[in-house]
């Protein structure tokens, strides 16, 4: 194993010196910032936990039936993101890194370098899954007040699990890519994993799950507790991690070890199968990667006639944006991504059932109506995170072409800003009208509803190509990671801030207004004043949203040093 971590040592430097960079550059602040962010997330998630888990097991006869079946579909929730995010990330490790010209030019052993390629796959693919189930065992762990046994139990389990899934993963992807390039395979799973989380996340919302805790919907308390118990397959990895931890919340020692034997014991077996596979095909497969990638979607000379009317830096910028998305799968093909989170959005309004709340239905209609407003922002703010953001970043080593060319920075940003602020807008205005006339909202709402959306969408589409060209990151693989980093963080947290400020601003005139045409009566000049001063402060956030941050862009992005 020496050679191995001699292998793995240059990634345990690299974060050594990161975080000596960091503190020479004054990086103390956003590792605090994104620290502090990470760990409110983890107790929230913490909180969130104890509270159903108390909730459930205070239903009488079927409560501990209800936390065991929320421990499977978690265990089984999180195999599967383990397995996704293998694929993904071991077809980079092993296939598509920067550095492997130099690593296969060294004099070390095939089955050396795929297994330090390994470990250092598995770590990146499964520490963020980890890391966040952890809050679920804790939780599990006070609710049923185990001992020292279920805390052991549950991290061996975590980490066997993430073994075996970084395991099946790479096997999978060593044999696929001999019969498809990596570069080509990369976009395939992509493109197949996006269409089996869409279609698995609507099969689950169709289903509607939260009929499990409704008894009153089956025939007979037998057949409601029959359905919860219904086994898993056994022969998945996931059904041994449920086995062993549920043994050992009941204390059953000996079979919480017998599980868990299974799952170390199925993953050193996968480790075996593939350190003696790699000495077959991974040199194989590394050689015919190097093949040019093809594109599933060719604009041809779409995009010429659809910029021709632009003027030439502009249109140059643009041809270049739309072409680069859509020789992109890995982009493009988040649309089908969106399109069905729209569709569950949507549906989601559809089945609430407003006849069976207390409040009296006009006003509780209204009431979700302006909710709904600023969680459709959010939803935005989400989706400008993984495009408008990045769009800088997206340049990369190229970047120093549009530094040189006869347009300016400030022309350069705001042709991504139209770019992005068109499709978005109308992604945004879709929800809000489509929602609104299922709730049955009144015409008041409608009008506030669809004008403060078309205030607020450029604003934060602005502060995601300022932001974005602010903190940019030209030397990431993937520029859609750079939303995690401090501008990002910023770019979050500004977003949410001038969203809380409007809906804020809102809530006293548009509650004043609303209530005068429910009970029939006439507003006073004071509310006039003080809905007219609201509608202003808005517009004026709206405006300041636009502004700041696209100069605070410009000004960071001509003063950036190639």
């Amino acid at each position: 194993m020496i050679p191995v971590f001699t292998l793995l040592k240059p990634r345990l430097l690299s974060f050594r010196n990161h975080d000596r960079s960091q503190k020479q550059h004054g990086g103390t602040l956003r590792i605090l910032g994104l620290a502090t962010m990470g760990l409110t997330f983890w107790g929230g998630l913490l909180a969130l936990s104890l509270r159903v888990l108390v909730y459930f097991r205070g239903i009488e006869e079927i409560g501990d039936i209800l936390n065991y079946k929320l421990l499977s579909m978690m265990l089984i929730t999180a195999f599967a993101l383990l397995v996704f995010s293998s694929i993904l990330t071991a077809l980079s490790k092993l296939y598509l890194s920067r550095d492997l010209f130099l690593v296969h030019s060294l004099p070390v052993p095939c089955s050396h370098l795929f297994t330090a390629r390994w470990i250092d796959s598995t770590v990146d693919s499964s520490w963020m899954v980890i890391i966040y189930t952890l809050p679920v065992f804790l939780a599990f762990g006070i609710v049923y007040q185990t001992g020292l046994l279920f805390y052991v139990t549950c991290m061996l389990t975590i980490f066997s699990m993430a073994l075996v899934a970084s395991g099946f993963a790479t096997a999978v992807v060593m044999l696929a890519v001999i019969l498809v390039p990596a570069s080509r395979m990369k976009s395939i799973f992509i493109f197949l994993g996006i269409l089996f989380f869409v279609m698995l996340y609507l099969a689950i919302r169709l289903l509607k799950p939260e009929t499990l805790v409704d008894p009153e919907v089956f025939d007979t308390v037998m057949i409601y507790i029959t359905a919860l118990k219904t086994p898993s397959s056994p022969f998945l990895p996931s059904t041994w991690a449920f086995d062993g931890i549920s043994a050992a919340l009941a204390g059953d020692t000996g079979e919480s070890l017998f599980q868990l034997a299974l799952l170390i014991s199925f993953s050193g077996s996968l480790l075996f199968f593939n350190v003696v596979t790699a000495d077959l095909f991974y040199p194989r497969g590394f050689s015919k990667t190097q093949t040019a990638q093809s594109r599933l979607i060719k604009t041809g000379n779409l995009l010429q006639r659809f910029t021709g009317f632009l003027p030439g830096p502009i249109k140059a910028h643009t041809e270049k944006e739309l072409k680069s998305f859509f020789r992109d799968q890995s982009q493009w093909s988040q649309l089908f991504l969106i399109g069905a989170l729209v569709v569950i959005y949507i549906y989601n309004f559809k089945v609430l059932p407003l006849e069976k709340s207390p409040i009296q239905t006009a006003y509780l209609q209204n009431l979700l109506s302006f909710l709904n407003m600023g969680l459709a922002l959010f939803v935005l703010t989400a989706v400008a995170g993984r495009f408008a953001f990045p769009a800088v970043s997206g340049e990369r080593s190229a970047f120093w072409l549009v530094k040189s060319s006869p347009g300016s920075i400030r022309g350069f940003l705001w042709t991504k800003f139209f770019i992005y602020y068109i499709p978005l807008l109308i992604l945004t205005e879709l929800l809000i009208l489509i929602t609104n006339v299922l709730l049955q909202v009144t015409p008041f709402m409608m009008v506030l509803s669809t004008a403060t959306v078309f205030l607020l969408v450029p604003g934060i589409v602005a502060m995601g190509i300022g932001f974005g060209a602010a903190y940019p990151d030209f030397t990431a693989e993937n520029p859609a990671q750079t939303v995690t980093s401090f501008g990002g963080l910023v770019f979050m947290i500004l977003c949410a801030g001038v969203i809380g400020a409007v809906i804020i601003v809102e809530a006293g005139p548009v509650y004043q207004i609303f209530m005068a045409d429910y009970g029939s009566r006439s507003l006073t000049v004071f509310h006039y004043v003080w809905a007219i001063g609201s509608f202003l402060a808005v517009l004026a956030i709206g405006v300041a949203a636009i502004v700041l941050p696209m100069r605070f862009g410009v000004k960071r992005l001509e003063a950036y040093q190639i």
